[in-house]
């Protein structure tokens, strides 16, 4: 199953900006997008400095372009759920197909609902507005009125004062007198009569109509919307939230980062009041912080610096695993090479057998315990990915060599067959299924192999090995309720042809 470094909730500002950010970075990004942002309902965005005046659209148009240089995949869908988990997220469609991601960037923005008068929603954007910086240098000097519907509207109606000396507040709610008497200080008219309809030609705005039946002139009015985020997809996770004077939105940190480790948010979902500058900065600061998030993670899951973190506490129990034993005990002993030995249990055992053993890890402080525990084997600290085995061997073994980290497996097995001398061998013990009492199928490393796989894998020349094993075993164990079960183990040993 495919699955993104990222991807990209939402195709406006903040999501472009969060996609080009993070597709800069390298990082395999998808941008999901229904076609519906926020200000499509603006001819033109200002207050943008270099794209002053451009439809807001052109921009998504410009940013979608841009993004195809850096590789970022774009799908066009509605997105019904978002399951997070530790590794990542699952994004359901409504269609009910599924994308996967290491980490997820919430940028669809919200919807405006509007005050319930007649002829405003039509308006909305052109003549009807609700953001004195982003329209009001276009009306500046104008008749302009401010439909209050909410007391949070106290600082937008002082604000358009500042474009126009002829300013109009229809106050649809009660006002506080001192906030009156401020208004009327700047020669802001007030108007008590209830609005009951806005008049005008096509999208122009020459009226507000009045309970009373008069009609008072205004070229253009601002009001407000509830602002209600589209994150409907994300209830189910719990997620914590800040209640504002204009609606409950997603906490996010400093980075953007919600309270879900896997989550980031940007724009107007988690800030209504953010304009288009302000939203391409949060989406390019997230963009950055998802980057930083996930090159920490990689960091952390190189594989000297995960399998030292794994070892960090004694491991295992020291007991060799029991298929090696049963497979390994009637063979000759000769020259032993344990690949991944990590503690030690299967070395030290060839070892007491008479092997002139050695055993190979990646991690320092497993093979401080294991030498601390005998000194009739040799072991090595060693990269595999990149550290070539050197001599010759009778007998090469990997057990559980999985890994859900870089692992390049079946190129160090190869490396392997070549160290193997005439008459020895190869043994591969491997997880052929997930414990009975494991409900996630990606334990070890989400890797299980059947014997024909590992054979496929090695690709060996048949005129120069034979194999002698290639079946499952069924491992007697407890489980960790303390119940008797097994375990099945994929088991293949094969032999260089001697020589004659």
């Amino acid at each position: 199953m495919e699955t993104w470094d990222a991807i990209v909730i939402g195709g406006g500002a903040a999501g472009l900006s969060a996609a080009q950010m993070l597709g800069r970075s390298r990082r395999r990004t998808l941008v999901i997008d229904a076609g519906s942002p926020r200000n499509r309902f603006a001819a033109h965005m200002h207050g943008v400095l270099g794209q002053d005046g451009t439809a807001p659209l052109d921009l998504v148009a410009r940013g979608r372009a841009e993004l195809e240089a850096y590789g970022v995949a774009w799908r066009e869908a509605s997105v019904l759920r978002v399951d997070a988990h530790a590794a990542g997220v699952a994004v359901t469609f409504d269609d009910g197909s599924v994308e996967n991601a290491r980490a997820l960037v919430v940028a669809t923005g919200l919807t405006d609902e509007l005050p319930d008068v007649p002829g405003l929603a039509e308006r909305w954007g052109t003549s009807v507005l609700h953001c004195p910086y982003c329209h009001g240098w276009e009306v500046r000097g104008r008749r302009l009125g401010v439909l209050m519907v909410s007391p949070h509207q106290v600082h937008q109606a002082q604000l358009v004062r500042q474009w126009s000396d002829d300013v109009v507040v229809f106050a649809a709610i009660p006002l506080d007198p001192a906030f009156e008497h401020r208004l009327r200080a700047r020669g802001v008219e007030i108007v008590t009569d209830a609005v009951t309809a806005l008049v005008g030609d096509g999208t122009a705005l020459t009226g507000v109509a009045l309970e009373s039946g008069a009609v008072h002139p205004v070229d253009a009015l601002f009001t407000m919307g509830a602002a209600r985020p589209h994150d409907a997809f994300l209830a189910h996770l719990d997620l914590d939230r800040t209640e504002t004077p204009v609606g409950s939105f997603l906490s996010v940190d400093a980075t953007g980062r919600t309270s879900s480790p896997r989550i980031w948010a940007a724009g107007n979902v988690v800030n209504p009041m953010a304009n288009v500058p302000l939203s391409m900065g949060a989406g390019a600061l997230v963009g950055g912080a998802v980057n930083g998030a996930l090159v920490e993670e990689d960091f952390d899951n190189a594989p000297a610096v995960y399998w030292e973190g794994r070892y960090a506490d004694r491991l295992w129990s020291g007991t060799p695993n029991r298929t090696l034993v049963d497979v390994v005990e009637g063979l000759e002993p000769g020259r032993a090479l344990d690949l991944g030995c990590g503690e030690g249990a299967d070395t030290i055992w060839l070892a007491e057998r008479g092997w002139d053993a050695t055993g190979i890890d990646i991690s320092a402080s497993a093979i401080a315990r294991a030498r601390a525990a005998t000194t009739r084997a040799r072991f090595e600290v060693a990269d595999l990915g990149s550290h070539r085995p050197a001599g010759d061997y009778d007998l090469v073994t990997a057990s559980f060599f999985q890994s859900p980290v870089a692992l390049d497996r079946a190129r160090i097995l190869r490396d392997a067959v070549a160290r193997i001398a005439p008459g020895g061998r190869l043994l591969l013990i491997s997880h052929a299924a997930p414990p009975p009492w494991s409900t996630h199928a990606h334990a070890h490393g989400g890797t299980f192999l059947s014997p024909g796989d590992e054979l496929a894998a090695l690709a060996l020349d048949p005129s120069e090995w034979t194999t002698e094993l290639a079946e499952v075993r069924h491992r007697p164990v407890t489980a960790p309720d303390g119940t008797p079960s097994t375990l099945d183990d994929t088991v293949v040993m094969v032999r260089r042809t001697p020589r004659p």
